[in-house]
């Protein structure tokens, strides 16, 4: 089983988004700690209003403190008088800091001036008297706070206030909050970050969708347009190390082809001198072995350097009418006495090299016509796509070599001679021409006997 994406993009789109929800996997402690602050603010408003009114009826009788603080005690809210501060230690966090300020606040506001208050402890429990946990501060059961505080009277003594207070009625239900959090918090932001490292991915492996297409159309056509160099600056660079390596290709082909083409032209020379030659001979007999040698030579220079200018096309691409091109070969094979059966016909033209592709069909034709009978050349246009079908009745070829056939100088026969039917490299030249225009050809045996070439060409290129 396979974790990670095959593709860059997929594996991208995970990086980002694992990334992103670990992130709000430590924010969501953020929004804990502002639940924690949320759920303590109504008991801590509630307590200082409470010690504002104690505050008010001590301050109005200071005689009567003792008095008015013991009938204001209770189990819930309880109060002590002191000459001095508690020498209880201080457990306040620093993130309850900001609840004693709203205390302070509120009773400052109250009674109408300043007091001087120590927050020594803060808790927030259930109504188990346990430590409030996540489904309590989402609403699931009662919250209670409490609080120990030291509060300085306007006569100078201390009130310790050992008091709880629950947070009281709320209109926001459990449901409401669950909802709010995973929606808000989670969902709605998280489906906001993947649309938008979809959007930004695909834009960033863009250029590389595009580079791995011209990759690809090289191996097809070498002279293709060259890639457009804009974009990042890794991509500009890409784009022209791309272009570069096309150009060093078609170099490297071009100098190939004149390198065969000078040892072509320097082979004729010495085998024309033998031609001359051969003439002066007397003996008849020995002078037909000579021609015949000297032709066979000819025709396999010819032939070697036929292959090798067929994988490399000098001619603009244009849109080819495959009907006439078809109807062209026929009349041609016609006129030697073969006869060739065309069925379908294209309905629009296809893009290609002209003189390239019908010397692939004409390759195939004649190799039909030389090893078999009763030729059919079948159209077949689709939408996508346009098949040429040319299938005969003879011998067919050993189903072992239907592969290596396309090989060049490799002949079923095992032989070379120009009597039984070339060199071997008619089929190698119809494949190389067939790639070269997107293409692909097959082979296979028809039952009953004979051959069937599938010529394929994609409409979509």
């Amino acid at each position: 089983m396979r974790l990670l994406p095959r593709s860059l993009f997929g594996r991208l789109v995970l990086i980002l988004v694992s990334g992103m929800l670990a992130a709000q996997a430590l924010t969501s402690s953020i929004w804990y700690d502002r639940r924690h602050g949320q759920v303590l603010e109504i008991p801590a408003r509630l307590i200082a209003t409470r010690l504002a009114d104690v505050v008010r009826l001590v301050h109005s009788d200071p005689q009567q403190a003792d008095v008015l603080i013991k009938l204001l005690d209770t189990p819930n809210f309880r109060l002590s008088l002191s000459d001095q501060a508690s020498n209880t230690p201080s457990t306040l966090h620093d993130s309850d800091r900001p609840t004693e300020r709203l205390i302070k606040k509120v009773l400052s506001e109250k009674t109408g001036y300043a007091q001087t208050l120590i927050l020594l402890r803060l808790s927030l429990v259930d109504g188990d008297g346990q430590t409030a946990g996540l489904s309590t501060l989402l609403g699931s059961q009662p919250v209670v706070g409490q609080f120990l505080i030291d509060l300085r009277l306007p006569d100078g003594r201390w009130l310790q206030v050992d008091a709880s207070e629950e947070q009281g009625w709320t209109s926001t239900s459990p449901l409401d909050l669950l909802f709010d959090y995973v929606m808000r918090i989670y969902l709605l932001r998280v489906l906001v970050l993947v649309v938008i490292a979809l959007v930004a991915v695909r834009l960033a492996i863009r250029p590389l969708n595009t580079l791995a297409k011209a990759a690809e159309a090289l191996g097809r056509d070498i002279q293709r347009p060259p890639l457009s160099v804009d974009g990042p600056t890794e991509v500009r660079r890409a784009a022209q190390a791309f272009n570069a390596m096309q150009q060093r290709l078609i170099a490297n082909i071009a100098e190939r082809t004149r390198f065969l083409a000078a040892i072509s032209h320097d082979l004729r020379s010495p085998i024309t001198r033998l031609r001359l030659r051969t003439e002066m001979l007397e003996d008849n007999r020995t002078k037909e072995r000579f021609r015949s040698d000297l032709e066979e030579m000819e025709h396999m220079v010819s032939s070697t350097l036929d292959f090798v200018s067929s994988g490399e096309i000098n001619e603009t691409r244009q849109n080819i009418d495959i009907n006439a091109l078809l109807q062209s070969l026929q009349a041609d094979l016609q006129d030697v006495g073969e006869q060739v059966v065309i069925e379908g016909r294209a309905k629009q033209p296809l893009p290609g090299y002209a003189r390239s592709l019908k010397r692939c069909v004409q390759n195939l034709l004649e190799n039909a016509v030389r090893y078999g009978r009763d030729v059919v050349v079948r159209v077949e246009d689709q939408a996508d796509s346009l098949k040429i079908v040319i299938s005969d009745r003879g011998p067919g070829i050993p189903q072992e070599q239907l592969e290596r056939v396309m090989e060049p100088f490799y002949r079923v026969e095992g032989s070379r001679n120009a009597e039984t039917g070339g060199y071997g490299l008619g089929l190698s030249i119809a494949h190389s021409i067939a790639k070269a225009h997107g293409g692909r050809l097959a082979l296979r045996n028809r039952d009953g006997g004979g051959l069937e070439v599938e010529l394929v060409f994609q409409r979509k290129s």
